[in-house]
């Protein structure tokens, strides 16, 4: 009896918070499946359900004090506000998506290490370091309806701005490091204009232009929650978004939440390489996987490393590294004419030119030539640069024989 009294009282506290969920809109990052995730940060192979912590079904609900104090206690030097939006994606992120809190807690042992170094360097508040959960759900290699790439999300444009590369083989904008230090300059150069960090991150999301464009329809207001209802639909959820996501990545215990189990090496090196190399030359040559390489270098669009246009960046784990330095020349010149079959020089044939093969063929453009009385084909032919047997053979002719007034189709 207890236990199904239970049962009810906690199906009693969780139907507002479903309900509150149904009618809460998603960013993009929250819509991409879990195993779209795990596939395409090749993470099947380095993120993996702790033994020792199972992720719960049930998701303890807790009264709004509850959360207003919780969210108090987070050390931030930015403004983190609860109302009922906040509230929302709380219940979003620990309820619907708690899977995905799972894999993100598990990739932010990989990542947060690389965002807070870039974020101090700078001076940036650290919890700043939850910006791609909401941007990317820690996806390096996401790409937005509208072309936004990597962790941080940046536009084709905003990435050339701050010096990252992009063409057919390399994205600067899904490498985590350079990606990391380009956003924390762009932070850092919002924060220049707006000096609210709330209007920062709106700006992040929208751009400078549309939340310059809230602020003269709220007569000049400079509060985020004052020109809330002039920013563009998705903006308006942004920052309850990131608050939420503040909430979760320092809570998730209290929800019964557990993170995935990261096996990326955490101790990894680089090296520079000088010429075009392929990540199957270093798989097989260094003892290590190519989706590992993937992994570590997500910048790589199409397993290429274009070392001959410049110098490139290259990820390993340490071991891999000793190994790689140790054999390089080695490793260069392994399948290479397997693997890079893009010719460097390519010679032109000799023989006949487009307009003579379909002049043999009987094909193009015909001229016509009206017979004249006394003309024979041997004379025509002659006069036009061509052979009796072709005249025959346009015209259908099977002998010498040819009416004057006639017209014979010539092709040159």
């Amino acid at each position: 009896m207890k236990k199904l009294l239970a049962a009810g009282l906690l199906t009693v506290l969780l139907i507002p918070a479903l309900r509150a969920q149904e009618n809460v809109e998603m960013l993009p990052s929250m819509t991409y499946p879990l195993d779209s995730l795990l596939n395409e940060w090749k993470a099947k192979n380095y993120i993996l359900p702790d033994s020792t912590c199972t992720t719960s079904e049930v998701n303890p609900v807790y009264s709004d004090s509850v959360y207003i104090d919780r969210l108090s206690r987070i050390p931030s030097v930015m403004e983190m506000p609860y109302n009922e939006i906040v509230r929302k994606y709380i219940d979003l992120y620990t309820g619907k998506l708690r899977g995905r809190v799972s894999f993100m807690l598990g990739a932010a042992n990989f990542y947060m290490p690389i965002f807070e170094e870039a974020l101090d360097a700078y001076d940036l508040p650290l919890e700043l370091k939850y910006l791609p959960v909401i941007e990317s759900a820690l996806n390096p290699v996401a790409v937005s309806r509208a072309g936004a790439t990597g962790l941080w999300q940046f536009m084709l444009k905003t990435g050339k701005v701050y010096g990252m590369e992009t063409n057919s083989l390399v994205d600067e904008r899904r490498d985590p490091i350079k990606s990391t230090w380009a956003a924390a300059r762009y932070l850092k150069d919002l924060y220049a204009i707006y000096q609210d960090w709330n209007l920062v991150i709106a700006a992040y999301n929208c751009g400078p232009g549309n939340v310059n464009k809230a602020i003269r329809y709220a007569d000049g207001k400079t509060d985020y929650w004052a020109i809330y209802n002039y920013l563009p639909r998705e903006t308006r959820n942004y920052v309850p978004v990131f608050i939420a996501a503040n909430y979760v990545m320092t809570y998730y215990c209290k929800h019964n939440i557990c993170p995935m189990t990261t096996a990326v090496p955490v101790t990894t090196d680089t090296v520079q390489v000088s010429r075009d190399l392929h990540f199957r030359q270093i798989a097989d040559l260094c003892g290590i996987s190519n989706e590992e390489i993937k992994s570590l270098n997500p910048q790589y669009k199409r397993d290429i490393i274009p070392g001959n246009t410049k110098p490139q960046t290259l990820r390993l784990p340490m071991a891999s590294i000793s190994a790689f330095i140790d054999r390089q020349d080695t490793i260069y010149d392994y399948r290479r004419n397997e693997l890079f079959k893009n010719r460097r020089v390519v010679s032109v044939p000799e023989g006949r030119s487009r307009s003579q093969v379909t002049a043999v063929a009987g094909k193009g453009k015909p001229t016509y030539h009206k017979i004249r009385s006394g003309e024979t084909l041997s004379a025509i032919a002659e006069r036009y640069g061509v052979s009796v047997k072709q005249l025959q053979r346009w015209n259908g002719i099977s002998g010498s024989r040819i009416t004057a007034g006639k017209n014979l189709k010539i092709y040159k």
